[in-house]
């Protein structure tokens, strides 16, 4: 059984590589962002225009409204994604470099315990 992965600022175990944070990379992050805010004006622009065009003798409003329920959406979804996509890198970082692919699991049920 090898040993869980120390906490951040603390040497690791001989044979394994220190690990100092498990945040994604600080471009890893603005890539997800990115991808956050195009999702959005991509909704945004397909649900004012699907409105539009389907809505002729409504105006602007509605179609606005619907635009941007359409980018809350858009936007809504791909975070999500974002979110699952940076923690599995935060959980395969952890397993390269303890080897152990319980390690991030074994790390975060010792700091329940301890609190």
């Amino acid at each position: 059984m090898t040993d869980p992965a120390p906490p951040p600022g603390q040497a690791a175990a001989p044979g394994h590589a220190p690990i100092d944070s498990a945040l994604p990379s600080t471009g890893a992050r603005a890539l997800a962002m990115v991808a956050i805010v195009v999702a959005g004006v991509c909704g945004g622009l397909i649900g004012y225009n699907v409105a539009r065009l389907a809505l002729t003798d409504e105006g602007d409003l509605l179609p606005g409204l619907i635009g941007l329920a359409g980018a809350a959406f858009a936007a809504g979804g791909v975070a999500v994604v974002s979110v699952l996509v940076l923690r599995a890198m935060g959980e395969w970082k952890t397993i390269v470099a303890t080897g152990d692919p319980a390690a991030a699991r074994k790390a975060q049920l010792d700091a329940r315990r301890k609190s």
